[in-house]
């Protein structure tokens, strides 16, 4: 049977991805819209290729190359953040959100609000605007099918059980390139060695926040909205082979965990198959080759950023909003050489102890704090430079 499918961020690693399981069963697939920020030529590329029926391109600037690229074709072409939403409201059997950052907010709302399935590679969705999300969701009749490998692991091996049954939930953490790294070695990091992960091929932002750990504390937000199961039974262990990728307790004592490769493809095919399987290029897990699996503590010593992550969930409210926010612009400023390595966790606490807002009741709250949450991040940069 062929379904139809709408990828918001075709252009980005998740949407490589995406596209690389739909390119190798292409019967099984309708493309009804792809998105981009401003790829106009890749985007283009990519519609021709899997026939969509719209692109989409966030920045309006690329719109005429857009059309340029897509001459001749039929398939519509658009720009603009509400040609986004637009894009997401289309009727489509399943909506991949991989739109990276807040930019991805709008969207993956007006996905939601169409009550279809939606494969949720967003984070920021979930920690910036938890409470308005699941609200949605739960108002629509949505399926949210989590993509990130952890939370994916986790809804695999919750499938069938109880969350009361739950004793506690651990999300595991490659801990980055700089996991054995000393505190002044860390000071000195530099971005080319911040985005070099040891296990996964990933975007500069998403790499940097795995060298702070703050991916594993935004994750750590992401599964308390996913899996209400409370913030006391949430936990990360660091686990360098990356081949646990979470873990469920149920109070029997059994433990269940998903394993598999480093390799986004593996989520991805769970989200795009559910409730049944399909094939993936993956190989077969090869344990004795892999020889050992280890874990240990995090060190938020060295790396607070899940501290201040649990902190913002337990605080709530604007508080997850704000850490995001002040986190990209951190992230950001530390990728153009403005601030060192360990400034990133430190600006993040400072914007998190200077700038309280009321708990956003909409989106368009959630948008007002994270505008005002990073208008203070660039300021707190600009006087650090």
């Amino acid at each position: 049977m062929t379904r139809t499918i709408t990828l918001l961020g075709a252009t980005g690693s998740i949407g490589a991805s995406t596209l690389d399981l739909v390119r190798r069963d292409p019967s099984a697939w309708d493309v009804v819209a792809l998105t981009a920020n401003c790829q106009a030529a890749e985007l283009a590329k990519l519609a021709r290729e899997f026939g969509a029926k719209l692109a989409v391109v966030a920045d309006e600037t690329c719109l005429a190359d857009l059309r340029a690229a897509l001459a001749g074709s039929g398939i519509e072409a658009a720009a603009g953040a509400q040609a986004l939403v637009e894009a997401a409201s289309r009727p489509a059997d399943i909506v991949v959100a991989a739109i990276v950052g807040c930019a991805g907010l709008a969207p993956t709302m007006a996905a939601i609000e169409q009550g279809r399935v939606v494969a949720l590679a967003n984070k920021e969705a979930l920690v910036s605007a938890g409470a308005v999300m699941t609200a949605a969701v739960r108002r629509c009749g949505t399926v949210l099918l989590p993509v990130d490998s952890e939370h994916n692991a986790i809804f695999q091996c919750l499938a069938g059980n109880d969350l009361a049954d739950v004793r506690s939930i651990t999300l595991t953490a490659s801990g980055g390139p700089f996991r054995d790294w000393s505190a002044d070695r860390l000071a000195a990091a530099t971005a080319a060695e911040a985005v070099k992960h040891p296990n996964w091929s990933m975007g500069a932002k998403i790499s940097v926040d795995s060298a702070t750990m703050f991916n594993k504390g935004l994750e750590l937000i992401e599964a308390y909205h996913l899996f209400p199961v409370g913030l006391d039974k949430l936990r990360i262990i660091v686990h360098p082979q990356s081949v646990v990728h979470s873990m469920v307790e149920y109070r029997d004592g059994s433990t269940l965990a998903q394993l598999g490769p480093s390799d986004m493809r593996v989520p991805i095919a769970s989200a795009l198959a559910w409730p049944r399987r399909m094939d993936t290029p993956m190989p077969p897990l090869d344990l004795a080759a892999i020889g050992e699996l280890t874990f240990r503590a995090p060190d938020e010593q060295r790396f607070p950023a899940t501290r201040l992550a649990r902190e913002a969930a337990e605080a709530g409210g604007a508080a997850p909003a704000v850490l995001n926010a002040a986190n990209e612009v951190a992230v950001a400023a530390f990728l153009a050489g403005q601030i060192g390595f360990t400034r990133i966790a430190a600006e993040v606490a400072n914007v998190l102890d200077t700038y309280a807002a009321p708990a956003p009741a909409s989106l368009s709250d959630v948008l007002a704090i994270d505008t005002e949450a990073r208008l203070r991040a660039r300021e707190l940069t600009e006087a650090l430079a």
